[in-house]
This record gives structure tokens, sequence and C-alpha cells, in this order.
């Protein structure tokens, strides 16, 4: 098939060299700290007071496209020319955000436009863009003097570092461990996975199959592997990694963890904030650290009756098998064989209805008739052989691309996310259209088959897909407030989630399967099977990630600091009080929660938990009005995906609500209530 090439201007991955990125990127930085370093009073006229925050937000349109190519490759193709590069890079970039976040007469600019009797008269997006810097320039140490601003830029400065090598030291830990598997170890294990950990040996240059820590391999084996004791062996080697307790100290996150709790709670306290909790949810949709304690605890009561009757019903399966005590690795195994005890139902005999081109097609197929939007293929250069360029076609008309790179490889940080490439904005040149990538990490084509997808990896492109439709369908061309930015970190998983509900519907798994062989969709008992089990642990899902949101959050809220042992002791404590599945003494799942010390969400992991409400509850207007009603989706479109954060996050929601978010859908989508 012959594709026709990118509209839109897209990065000459083929051509790109770390050295030309490096250049591009400290250009930016200096381009940016010359234009700083110039101004040294608020601009006398309101016109040159404009221009200067419109020159902020070309600098910023310059900086986060290098930047964003280089950390993108970090992630994707991460390698020791390009982690040294990104490293190298770090401290001039921190410097120069901090730099720009403290500029007394950069804030004073924004504040003269802001109480000035002009402020009225601009685009609403631009009126929101200069409320949002104001209390971003609050937030960044503005009012900081003398030593507490050199101390707020020190500390800066050294947690983006430390998210580095928090996140590189998760990658080079799971790229340590390789288990030659001999015939007796994979019984059990399907064909497919058999041949996955064959392929996983051969790239190790190994003459048998080979398990590792990659999620597709360490997911076959916790769910299928007959052999009790290699399953143990790998949940050991997965949940220690980074670890005091693994077997590569060097990678040990203990001492990152500690100095990164350290330090934000210090630059919490330059702030004057209690604690780093309260600095994060200044910016985010919850009030405050109360609300989202009792939020988690209201919803846990929901869930504690579900999660216990599953943990038995799961107990009783394992002494079918004369397991008297049930091990944390034996869940996925034995939950397995209960879904085929109790629904007829294993995912890998959903596998062959799911092939990744079919998938793909329904996904487009699906949003096309929610949102009147065409993806098309388009031929673009790109940074490994797995990923595709698409773009977004309204009525005709480009309005945004993206990249697909959705299977596990190595070099490639695991996990699932979507990241911009390049915002929505008004330029000198003409309206620039934003772009994206999208990242999974699914397991790969084995053999010439094309890659064949669990109904759980199929809602997690959904998932991304969502994301990335917020930062496509933008209609906001103010860079600060387009797409993403400026959204309520915990609204932001509302678009993501709530596409999420598509991958449950009949009539979209209709669009969305196929047999790899007969063509053929999901049949009716495998797909009233699919949909019987949707509620499955349901329960015990909530409780996990009501743990994981309430061990960010108290970690994040105590003063001093706590050091490794109180940050076990932490978790511990919260296990025994919300979680109803074993867990082993030397697991340090803490050591490899990237999510908060390697990404944004410190103190702001119940987002996703925080969002399900929204998205539930914007959900069942669809339920109510039809879920593939074009009215219904232009007005999410129009309401929730078009204006990024020119409308604050609870006005855009009640806006296409008609009323503030309940929690009745949510209770109703895991299957604790029914529907009235």
């Amino acid at each position: 098939m012959t594709l026709n090439k990118a509209t839109l201007p897209v990065p000459q991955f083929d051509q790109i060299t770390l050295d030309q990125l490096k250049t591009q990127i400290q250009q930016a930085i200096q381009q940016g700290q010359n234009f700083l370093n110039t101004l040294s009073a608020v601009p006398d006229s309101i016109q040159a007071q404009l221009q200067t925050l419109e020159q902020i937000d070309i600098l910023e349109n310059n900086m986060s496209e290098a930047w964003g190519v280089l950390s993108h490759l970090n992630a994707v193709m991460n390698n020791t020319e390009t982690r040294e590069v990104y490293q190298a890079l770090l401290p001039s970039l921190s410097e120069y955000y901090t730099a720009l976040g403290q500029h007394t007469a950069l804030y004073q600019t924004y504040q003269h436009v802001h109480d000035s009797s002009l402020f009225e008269t601009l685009p609403a997006a631009q009126q929101s863009a200069i409320k949002l810097s104001l209390r971003d320039f609050k937030l960044s140490g503005v009012a900081l003097e003398g030593e507490a601003k050199k101390r707020y830029a020190e500390i800066s400065a050294r947690l983006s570092q430390l998210s580095s090598d928090f996140s590189n030291h998760v990658l080079d830990a799971t790229q340590a461990f390789v288990l030659p598997l001999n015939d007796d170890q994979l019984k059990g294990l399907p064909e497919s996975s058999i041949e996955l950990l064959k392929q996983y040996g051969q790239q190790r240059e190994l003459q048998q199959p080979a398990a590792t820590l990659d999620i597709p391999s360490y997911l076959a084996i916790m769910t299928y592997a007959a052999d009790r004791e290699l399953r143990e062996q790998i949940y050991k080697a997965y949940t220690t990694r980074a670890s005091e307790q693994s077997n590569t100290p060097e990678f040990d996150n203990t001492p990152v963890m500690e100095e990164i709790l350290s330090l934000r709670q210090e630059m919490a306290q330059l702030l004057g904030f209690g604690n780093y909790a309260e600095l994060s949810l200044a910016s985010k949709m919850a009030p405050d650290v109360d609300t989202v304690r009792q939020f988690l605890a209201d919803l846990a009561e929901h869930a504690r009756t579900p999660a216990e009757k599953e943990i038995a019903e799961l107990k009783d399966i394992a002494a079918q098998d004369g397991i008297k005590e049930l091990q944390p690795w034996d869940t996925a195994y034995y939950s397995e064989k209960q879904k085929m005890q109790q629904f007829n139902l294993s995912q890998e005999a959903l596998k062959p209805y799911f092939p990744a081109p079919k998938i793909l097609q329904g996904l487009f197929s699906i949003v096309n008739r929610l949102y009147g939007i065409q993806v098309v293929e388009r031929e673009a250069p790109v940074w490994h052989t797995d990923a595709r360029y698409f773009e977004l076609e309204d009525q005709g008309t480009v309005v945004g691309g993206f990249y697909f790179d959705l299977y596990a490889r190595s070099g490639k940080r695991g996990g699932a996310w979507m990241s911009g490439f390049r915002s929505r904005m008004q330029t000198v040149d003409g309206l620039q259209k934003p772009i994206c990538y999208m990242v999974c990490n699914f397991t790969p084509p084995v053999g010439d088959q094309p890659a064949l997808l669990t109904h759980d990896e199929v809602t997690t492109l959904f998932h991304e897909f969502g994301h990335g439709l917020h930062h496509m369908l933008t209609e906001v061309d103010n860079i600060s407030v387009a797409g993403t930015h400026g959204v309520a970190w915990d609204a932001v998983e509302l678009p993501s989630q709530f596409m999420e509900f598509w991958t449950w519907d009949t009539d979209s798994l209709d669009l969305l399967s196929a047999h790899i062989e007969t063509q053929r969709p999901l049949p009716a008992d495998l797909l009233q099977a699919l949909l019987n089990a949707r509620f499955f642990q349901s329960g015990m899902q909530t409780l996990r990630q009501i743990e994981f949101a309430l061990f960010d959050l108290n970690i994040h809220s105590q003063n001093p600091a706590l050091n490794a042992a109180q940050i076990q002791a932490e978790l511990d404590q919260i296990r025994k009080q919300y979680s109803v599945a074993p867990t082993a003494a030397y697991n340090r799942f803490q050591h490899g929660f990237s999510h908060i010390f390697a990404g944004g969400y410190a103190a702001g992991y119940y987002s996703y938990k925080w969002a399900e409400v929204l998205a539930s509850d914007a959900f069942d207007r669809f339920e109510q009005e039809g879920i593939f009603n074009t009215q219904t989706g232009k007005d999410f479109r129009q309401a929730i995906l078009a204006v990024g954060g020119k409308d604050a996050a609870l006005d855009a929601f009640v806006k296409f609500r008609g009323r503030e978010p309940k929690i009745d859908a949510l209770l109703r989508h895991q299957g604790w209530t029914k529907a009235s």
C-alpha cells in the first residue's frame, strides 16, 4: 500500500541527529534566557505588554518542540548516547524554567495586563492563559527573595535530575533481568505466549525461550504458567525492581525516593504550604487534601464488600488445586482459571478476534461516528519500524496528526502514555496544528502474524486515544490552554477514561473484532462471556487503585518528609487497612512507582478515580441518548475536547452535563448498583 505524504510539517526522524537536537535545544534555551535578560521592567504600553506575552508563547513553542523530540526518543529508543544528551541538557533546561517562573518583571507584565481595562476585551482563552500564568508564577516562587529564591532554583534542578534517575533505574533494572526457560517451565502457557518468549530469547541470542520483566512476558507467566515456583521467581524479580531487594544494587531507587520527598517538602514550605500535597492540589480541581482523602475513603467503602466476596471466591478456586494459602503470585493465575469456570472466558480465546489492524480500523470508525472525523494514515519518517503516522481530517481539512508506537521492545520505557509534540497555536506563519505521540507496550507481533491484543490492551489503546483526541481536537489557539495544557490534572483523565466505555459496547465490539483466520466478529457466546465478566474483580481493582492513591497522598502530606523505612511502613499500613489481596513482605512497589516519582502525578494519583466519576457521568448521558448519537458526540467535543484549559474543568463538565457531577454512574459502571 502506497501512502500519501504527511500534509503537516513533521519531525524528520530519519535525518535527526543527537548533535542537531542538542544544538536546537541549547539555542532555544539561549533565546529564552536572552529575552528574559533584556526584560528588566514592565513595558510602557499595553501593546508592548501584550507583545511580551506573545513572545513568551513563541519561545515556549520552540522549546517544547525541540525538547519534546529528545524526551520522546529518550523514552522509546533509550540508549547510552540519547540518555547522555538528555541528562546533560536537564540542568540548563531546569535553570531556564526556574528563571522564567521567577522573573519579576515578566510576572508584573502579566499582572499589568490582567489589571488593565483591556483585559475584559481579550479572547476568553487569552484571559484564562493569563490567569493560569499568574497562578503558576506564585507556585514557582516569584515572590521569593534572596537565599530562598536561589534555594528554590537548586531544588527544581535537582528534582528534574532525580526524576530522570528514577525512570532510568526502573528501565535498566527491567532490562537487566532475563531467565532462560525449559520445557517444563512453559507448561500451561498458550502457544502464542511460548512463541513470544522464544522471540525474547532470540533477541538476547539464547537458544531457548526466555522470561523478561517486559509487561507482555510478565503477564503471560503470571497468568498461565502452571509452575508455581516460576511464577514466584518472576513476581519477586518484578516487584523488587530498582530496590535494595534486587540483585542489581546499582539501580536501587531507595535514596532517589528519599531525596525526592525531602526536596518536595522543602519546596512546599518555601512557597508557604504545610506539605507538598497542599502545593500539588493548589492547581487541581479538588479543593484540598481532606476532600480527596474523604473521596477515596468513601469509594473504598463501596468497594469493600464486593472485594471481600471476590477474594473469597479466588481462594476457593485456588483451594481446588490444594493451595491452602493464596500468595500474590497466584492471584492472576487463579483469576484466569476463575474466569474460565465462571464465565467460560479466557483472554487467550479472545485474542484471535482482536488483531491490531482490525482494532485500529474499529477505533477510527468509532471516533468517526462520534465526532465526524476521519483518520488517514500518511507516510512520514519514524524512529522505529513499529511506529506509524496518521492525520485527523474534519470534512476534508486536516486538524491534527499523531504517531502510534504500540509494542513493547528493548530500550523502551514501560507503560502507556500520550505526549504532545506540537500544540495548536496561531503563529506568524498561520495556524499551527497539533501533533502528538501515543505510546503503548502491547504484546508485539509474533512471526508473520499481526499483533493479537487482549481486551485489556484494547481498553488501554482507547484510553490513550482519548488523551490524543483531547490534544488534537482543541479549538483553542493559545498554546498555554490548548489541548491538555492548562487543564486541571485531576480532570485531564476524563477524555481518556470516557473513551474506554466503547470497548464494552456490543455494537463497538462488532466493529473491533474479526478472527485472524475466519474474519468473523466475536461470536455471541464469547461476546456475552466478555460482557458478563466486565465487573470481574472490580472491587479488588478499585481497592488497589485507592491503595496507590492514598499512599501517594499520604507520603506527600508528611512533614518532615519520610525516609525509606517510613515510606514502607506507610504503604504497609494502607494495605492493612484497604487491601484484601495478599502482598509479599519483600514487595517494593514504590521503587517502580514512576507515575509519582518520575511522572507528573505526585500527590495526584487520585486523579484516575476522581476523573472516573466525571467520565462515568459523562458517558451516562450517551447511554440515555444513544452511544453513537451524533449530537451528543458533538456536544462532548465542543464542551470538553475543544476547550482545553480555556474553561475551568467543572464549568466544562456542567456545560456538557447540565449539572455538577454525581457518583451514581460510576457505582453502576463498577457493577455495584443496578441501573435505575
